[in-house]
C-alpha cells in the first residue's frame, strides 16, 4: 500500500494553516471580483479531501431588503436563485482556484447559503487528500 507521499498527491511545502489562509484570502478575491462584492469574513478547512469554505457577510443591502420585503418566501427563493446561478457560472474559476493551489482536482462543489445570517458555505471534494 503505498503512502501519501507516492500516491499521487502533491506536496505543498506549505502548512495546513497557510494552505487554508490562501484559500479563504482567493475565495475573497473571487467574491471581489466575479460577483461585485466580498464577504465580510472567511474561513477555511482542509479536511482530508474535502475544503470546507464558510464566507459571511456575502449579501447586499438590496439582498437583505428582498429577503424582508412583504413576500420573504419569494424574496429568498430569488436571492439563493441569483447567487447560485452566478457561483455555477464562476465555477471553472472557484476550481481552478482550489486546484492550483492544493495540487489537487476538484471533483465536486457543494454550496448554500442562509438570508438570515448572509452566510455561504462551499464545499469542495477533491480527487484525493491534500498531502501536508
Amino acid at each position: 500500500m503505498a503512502d501519501k507521499k507516492t500516491s499521487g498527491t502533491k506536496p505543498t511545502g506549505k502548512t495546513r494553516g497557510q494552505l487554508e489562509a490562501e484559500i479563504s484570502e482567493a475565495l475573497i478575491r473571487f467574491e471581489k471580483e466575479f460577483m461585485g462584492r466580498g464577504p465580510t469574513e472567511a474561513k477555511s478547512y482542509i479536511l482530508d479531501d474535502l475544503v470546507l469554505v464558510r464566507l459571511k457577510g456575502i449579501l447586499t443591502q438590496a439582498e437583505y431588503h428582498l429577503t424582508r420585503s412583504e413576500d420573504p418566501v419569494r424574496g429568498r427563493e430569488l436571492v439563493k436563485q441569483m447567487r447560485q446561478e452566478l457561483l455555477e457560472r464562476g465555477r471553472p474559476m472557484l476550481e481552478a482556484i482550489i486546484s492550483q493551489l492544493l495540487g489537487r482536482k476538484v471533483v465536486s462543489l457543494h454550496t448554500d447559503l442562509s438570508t438570515v445570517t448572509g452566510e455561504r458555505v462551499i464545499v469542495f471534494t477533491l480527487d484525493a487528500p491534500v498531502s501536508i
